[in-house]
């Protein structure tokens, strides 16, 4: 589709196994002819925060209007010219005519932690000495500030609860609030098998804070989609993958490792091959198609009679499950059934020069990495040296593709870990030399970054417009 305007789609179907299981969501596309994606491409979704945290929100606002009378937010906007400075209002650039209610709902981020910066902005408005004093030790102190965040984790409404004297204006709080962004899903459907739909493979992410013992927090688009009904309609716009894609030629080895939802893309993987071959469009003798797929038990075996058909008829060579909570059997992740399978592996990898595929989160990514690259050091007798330039080889082929997702790390974590792997990355390339320029392997999903806000007052008007609601538009990827 063109640029990144969301679509309106119709839910098909949603089904799934529980509350806090796995459920896939079936999409029609039949009402438009601009969507179109490949097998390893994200849909991004644009979802809706919970009513209940609305409201909640909403019961603390001063000077706010009638919740549900459509307003336009206005902004103070300052103009430097030879003649002196011109103050003028002027209308939000991202925010539409809309509601409180509604730009609560379906454009404001009211579910992440409040950033330090936020928190000061807070503290100016609390009338409890007390209060002011916390809000400005966790605006000022970033370890306070990252203990406290990463134990409560707390949505606005527990913020405001938990500084009630904090009296916040309607529209300080809309100027203020990060725009409520896009959710990233890969895409388990082939626009060849599935026409006219799009299926999400959805974990839905129900979870108490505060070490298990805090309030039940729901993740915003795994719930919002578990809570949509047969007919209702869904916004949506498809990010490219290309990084991500089956190799253009069929006959190339493929491994695919992906435990839970991991699994996404490789079923459109697999429904994308299987169609080809039914309809004649590749050879019937195609590669090797291995899956390694990891869950806790066998009855979250996703996708199990779909992966049996497929090897039943070819499509799929292998499938291998770990299950790392089965009761009978020991722990088990995929990173050790690639050991136990490693000269099968080496073969694909290295002399066949297949293409090895990991979806998931970023701790198993890691893992995996390191255990296909002690695989190849092993069964290839490879020195230091040799491994680390085979492992920058693959990905400087796109033959080692990365969909990662769900980083739950602390930011100083995050950060420690990212300037280790950079350095140790950097050493490696700086000793071999710069390598050939190809395509950069796939990278996790990643939210648009909003422009910065201008140094402006915001404002409500008094007089409510006439202008209708729109979708939100979304700055390009």
């Amino acid at each position: 589709m063109k640029g990144t305007e969301p679509l309106l789609l119709l839910l098909l179907t949603s089904s799934g196994s529980g509350s806090r299981g796995t459920q896939q969501v079936i999409l029609s596309t039949s009402s438009t002819n601009e969507l179109h994606y490949q097998p390893g491409d994200h849909v991004a979704i644009l979802p809706a925060n919970r009513k209940e945290l609305v409201e909640a929100v909403l019961s603390r606002l001063q000077q706010c209007p009638d919740p549900d009378q459509p307003i336009q937010v206005l902004l103070l906007k300052e103009l430097h010219s030879i003649n002196g400075i011109t103050q003028t209002w002027e209308p939000h650039e991202r925010l539409p005519s809309a509601s409180v209610r509604e730009l609560l709902t379906r454009y404001l981020d009211i579910t992440t932690p409040p950033t330090s910066n936020f928190l000061h902005v807070l503290a100016e408005y609390a009338h409890d000495n007390d209060e002011r004093t916390r809000l400005d030790q966790l605006a000022t102190d970033p370890h306070e500030y990252e203990e406290w965040k990463h134990f409560r984790y707390p949505h606005l409404s527990e913020v405001l609860e938990e500084f009630p004297s904090v009296n916040l204006d309607a529209g300080l709080l809309l100027t203020h609030l990060p725009f409520l962004g896009p959710r990233f899903y890969s895409i388990s459907s082939s626009p060849d098998a599935h026409p006219g739909e799009v299926h999400v493979t959805v974990a839905i992410v129900q979870y108490h804070t505060e070490g298990g013992k805090g309030p039940l927090h729901y993740g915003v688009c795994s719930n919002f989609l578990k809570e949509v009904s047969p007919g209702d309609h869904v916004e949506l716009f498809v990010r490219s993958a290309p990084s991500f894609h089956l190799p253009r030629d069929p006959t190339m080895p493929i491994i695919m490792v992906g435990p839970g939802t991991g699994v996404a893309p490789f079923r459109g993987f697999w429904h994308h091959r299987h169609h080809a071959i039914l309809h004649k469009k590749i050879p019937e003798k195609v590669s090797q198609m291995t899956l390694f797929f990891g869950c806790r038990t066998r009855e979250m075996d996703l996708y199990s009679e779909e992966k049996e058909m497929m090897k039943a008829c070819g499509v799929l060579t292998h499938t291998h499950l770990a299950l790392s909570r089965e009761p009978t059997l020991p722990k088990t992740y995929v990173q050790d059934l690639l050991v136990e399978v490693g000269a099968e592996v080496y073969r694909r990898v290295v002399l066949e020069k297949g293409h090895f595929y990991v979806c998931g989160d970023c701790t198993m990514a890691e893992c995996v990495y390191q255990k296909l690259k002690a695989i190849v050091q092993e069964h290839g007798r490879f020195s230091d040296q040799e491994v680390e330039n085979f492992m920058l080889q693959m990905r400087d082929e796109n033959r080692y593709h990365e969909d990662i997702f769900g980083i739950t790390l602390r930011t100083e974590e995050i950060h420690r870990q990212k300037r280790e792997s950079a350095r140790v990355r950097m050493s490696s390339v700086a000793q071999q030399g710069p390598p050939t320029p190809t395509q950069a392997p796939a990278s996790a999903p990643s939210l648009p970054t909003p422009p910065p806000r201008p140094n402006t007052q915001p404002t409500l008007p008094t007089q409510p417009t006439s202008q209708e609601d729109h979708a939100a538009s979304l700055p390009n990827e």
